[in-house]
């Protein structure tokens, strides 16, 4: 090795990254000190970037719709409204959405699980005679659903004494639950001011953000991160909005079919669902449950009916809404998606099923890509019947990737 001016600058900067990794493992307690008390004042602001990306989707279609259509593209007033306008029509959607929960649904579940107890009171009897009707012969069977007593005034002051140590506890400590409110509200109102700032700035806010990656970074650097940026842009959007459009039609079929075959909650029980359906694979299910259990209390007949009903409503929903709504928006395959959202949910529970299905789906396509790059340069295909290589001619290897690899999907 030359000992010239660049090879030392390089040995400088290997030897300083060395000591600066020594140092760290070191005094890790003290470095992971200074990452939170950073990560604490930066929470606001990626808080934010967080809430503009999610209002930026449903922002950027009414935008799309109302100002960039055939009639109004070339009007000076609607490139001038266009922006605030969408803002304030995303905002209104989602607080619109937010009361629909608040003033619709949290009152439905409050009244009817305070009403829960004394409709387990009147279900168990009824069990217990439509047991004794079906077991008749089986005496064992019918005395052990007869010895089943239920004491409900344990039980009620059971849950009275929880609330009153929870009441307590709260009472006690007045002053940190406040605290932790007014910290919390300040943080988001930073957050949702940062994020209207996003919103409203975004393409200056871009240009910014190039120039100072093309004045520190190799272009072919920046050009990378910019692919990588665009993908998992597109791949967030596609798979918010089309998880969000199916969410919208299972809930509504629910509702209908639940109306037209005479259940009780079906207005709940649809909200209920609609929401849940946003955990993919898992959610609608979850819904189901909740559902069957609040039906059963009412008319076990009709929780077996819901259920049935439930089951065919999710194979159209999976064999015909799905593939066309959201289709293959997200690029991955369905192992993949399972892996995605079993590992999302083990590290960050909900959040984590949403976020790691579109995260997964840019490393898979970016890994894909490197690998049909590889074999590119090698003038290989992979045959999909026989799983063998195959050489490629130049004229194949010049439109290399539309050929026998083709998608795995």
């Amino acid at each position: 090795m030359e000992f010239n001016k660049e090879n030392l600058r390089k040995i400088r900067g290997l030897i300083l990254f060395t000591i600066i990794v020594l140092i760290a493992l070191w005094k890790y307690t003290v470095v992971l000190e200074a990452l939170g008390f950073l990560l604490g004042i930066m929470f606001p602001f990626l808080l934010g970037a967080a809430i503009a990306f999610i209002l930026n989707v449903p922002m950027h279609f009414i935008e799309e719709k109302l100002f960039y259509n055939k009639k109004t593209k070339n009007q000076k007033w609607a490139k001038r409204l266009s922006r605030p306008v969408s803002l304030v029509l995303t905002i209104i959607f989602v607080l619109g959405i937010i009361s629909l929960v608040i003033f619709v649904v949290v009152p439905k579940l409050g009244s009817t699980f305070m009403s829960l107890g004394k409709s387990i009171q009147a279900f168990v009897p009824k069990v217990q005679i439509w047991v004794e009707e079906l077991f008749n012969n089986n005496k064992d069977v019918v005395a052990l659903v007869n010895d089943i007593r239920i004491d409900w005034d344990k039980v009620l002051n059971g849950i009275m004494s929880f609330f009153k140590n929870g009441a307590g506890s709260v009472l006690g400590s007045t002053f940190t639950v406040a605290k932790s409110i007014v910290s919390g509200m300040t943080t988001f109102v930073i957050a949702f001011v940062f994020a209207c700032y996003i919103l409203l700035q975004k393409e200056r806010l871009n240009i910014q953000v190039r120039k100072i990656m093309y004045a520190y970074l190799k272009r072919e650097y920046v050009e990378k991160i910019l692919d990588i940026c665009s993908l998992t842009y597109k791949t967030f959007s596609s798979f918010l909005t089309g998880q969000c459009v199916e969410a919208v039609i299972l809930g509504a079929m629910f509702v209908v079919a639940m109306t037209i075959c005479r259940l009780p909650y079906a207005l709940l029980v649809g909200v209920l669902i609609a929401f849940t359906a946003l955990i993919p694979i898992f959610g609608a299910f979850i819904g189901c449950v909740v559902g069957a259990f609040l039906i059963l209390m009412d008319a076990p007949m009709k929780a077996v009916i819901f259920v049935i009903l439930f089951l065919v409503l999710q194979q159209i929903e999976g064999n015909l809404i799905y593939p066309k709504v959201v289709g293959g928006s997200v690029g991955l395959p369905s192992i993949w998606v399972l892996a995605a959202v079993s590992i999302g949910g083990s590290l960050m529970g909900v959040v984590g099923m949403l976020v790691f299905i579109p995260i997964v789906s840019v490393i898979y396509t970016l890994f894909r890509n490197h690998v049909y790059g590889q074999l590119e340069k090698k003038g290989l295909q992979i045959d999909q019947e026989s799983g063998n290589p195959v050489e490629l001619s130049k004229a194949e290897a010049a439109d290399s990737g539309n050929g026998i690899t083709g998608n795995e999907n």
